[in-house]
């Protein structure tokens, strides 16, 4: 309920904006009547925001996508044509059930992808992949365990995708350090599957400073939780997800990669 109750609201409010905005513009286009730019943004959200960035048209219907900043964070709000009301939770389209609001703010918060280093990553699938995801993850986290599984299907299905896998160990699990060193020591993906299944992990083999370093970067990124997902975009995605959620953003990401290749010339 508390996940479906931001949703709720938004369709009681894209209901009377969608008339209004039939309404209003007639036969033409929304954008020929109802106005908001950056500035006219920035006014209306006032000191809510440090900064507003770009303004656009909503995919919901009688909204404004307003992509905001506040500290180092960069995050979506909707604006309703009558300029009356903001929205900032998540938006989910029916159609597929995706978090258009997650979507949203993963494209505002990009990384660079080539700052990341792999060296220390465990590999899930095949290394002659073409696309590979780095996930921070936890060997005491229990949705990392069940995302673990996901990856699996993944890369049974399309063994075109590969995981890379970054030990990154939360505070609220005490022997996730340890058991994360041992696992970057061995590079080993069946102690990670141990871990996962609550065994015990023998101590490390080496002495390393990997896991420290993963943990200033997930911080430096913005990555607080586990899993965390890095697309080959540079779209960051936290939390669990199933096989299909996973192949559906590797869509997504494969798409906007084609779009935004250079065109072919010719000799």
């Amino acid at each position: 309920m508390k996940k479906l109750l931001p949703l709720l609201l938004v369709l009681c409010w894209a209901i009377p904006a969608h008339a209004f905005m039939k309404s209003g513009c007639g036969a033409g286009k929304c954008i020929d009547c109802h106005k908001l730019d950056v500035p006219e943004a920035t006014k209306l959200l006032h000191k809510g925001v440090d900064k507003v960035l770009r303004v656009e048209l909503s995919e919901v219907p009688g909204f404004w996508l307003v992509e905001a900043e506040k500290g180092n964070h960069k995050f979506p709000l909707y604006i309703d044509f009558s300029k009356k009301y903001v929205f900032a939770g998540n938006i989910y389209r029916l159609q597929d059930r995706s978090n258009v609001t997650s979507e949203r703010q993963s494209e505002f918060n990009k990384v660079d992808v080539s700052k990341i280093p792999v060296d220390d990553a465990l590999l899930l699938g095949s290394a002659t992949a073409k696309i590979k995801v780095i996930v921070f993850t936890d060997p005491e986290c229990p949705y990392c365990k069940r995302m673990h599984a996901e990856m699996k299907k993944v890369v049974k299905e399309d063994p075109n995708v590969a995981f890379l896998l970054k030990m990154f160990p939360l505070k609220i699990h005490p022997g996730s350090r340890a058991a994360a060193e041992s696992i970057v020591c061995s590079k080993s993906l069946k102690l990670l599957q141990a871990s996962y299944d609550g065994k015990q992990i023998p101590p490390p083999l080496c002495e390393t400073k990997v896991v420290d370093q993963n943990v200033a970067l997930a911080h430096s990124l913005g990555i607080h939780s586990t899993p965390t997902m890095v697309l080959p975009d540079g779209r960051v995605f936290s939390g669990y997800k199933p096989a299909a959620e996973i192949l559906r953003l590797l869509g997504q990401s494969a798409a906007t990669q084609q779009a935004q290749a250079p065109p072919k010339t010719g000799k």
